[in-house]
């Protein structure tokens, strides 16, 4: 079997990452979505959402026994300890799925889509790494529309997460996505060409 080429696509919150997502499956690729994994791991009864109760209380927990992502997400974004501990529950299982996803059959390009890519570990297992970024101002806007808080809270996430930079510095490309959507799928397009042009060169004919 073939092996993929595979894509680590990474970014700060609320820096548009599921749009150049979309994008990429329009043109073909395969995304492994992190979110949707952490959201299959925390169903009711499982043994992902027995841990974050017992770490992190009862009112996490909804009545169905599935994970209160809203009331868990206010106790984790305002304090860093308890951040980190969320994140040495959820990122096992997740970084395994994604490994096992690598080797599965499916389409040439795979899309390991990652908030914590690099803190994960999961990096190394990509052939390129792509950023998505966005200003800060877009970012509020985004995440006030999206989770229903306030501008205070907003920032409390952001601030929450290591600078943008610091992700940009260690990408192989920058999307920008704090322009026009076509701004973006422009970047994406090129990108795309890109990796198809130097397929074909490597392929014996």
């Amino acid at each position: 079997m073939r092996r993929k080429h595979v894509i680590g696509l990474t970014g700060n919150i609320a820096t548009g990452k599921s749009t150049v997502v979309d994008m990429l499956t329009d043109l073909g690729a395969e995304a492994i979505d992190g979110d949707r994994i952490v959201h299959e791991l925390m169903g009711p009864g499982s043994p992902l959402a027995n841990d974050i109760r017992a770490r992190f209380g009862e009112e996490t927990v909804n009545a169905d026994g599935s994970i209160n992502r809203p009331a868990l997400g206010a106790i984790v974004f305002s304090d860093p300890a308890k951040l980190r501990d969320l994140e040495a529950l959820t990122w096992p299982p997740v970084v395994s799925r994604k490994r096992a996803a690598i080797n599965e059959p499916g389409p040439d390009v795979l899309i390991l889509d990652a908030i914590k890519l690099f803190e994960a570990g999961m990096a190394d297992d990509c052939d390129e790494v792509w950023v998505v970024t966005a200003p800060r101002e877009r970012q509020i806007e985004r995440i006030i529309a999206r989770n229903k808080v306030d501008r205070a809270e907003a920032e409390r996430r952001i601030d929450a997460q290591p600078p943008q930079e610091e992700k940009v510095a260690r990408a192989d490309l920058v999307i920008d996505n704090g322009g026009t959507l076509e701004d973006t799928r422009l970047q994406v397009l090129a990108a795309w060409q890109r990796l198809i042009a130097a397929d074909t060169a490597a392929t014996p004919g």
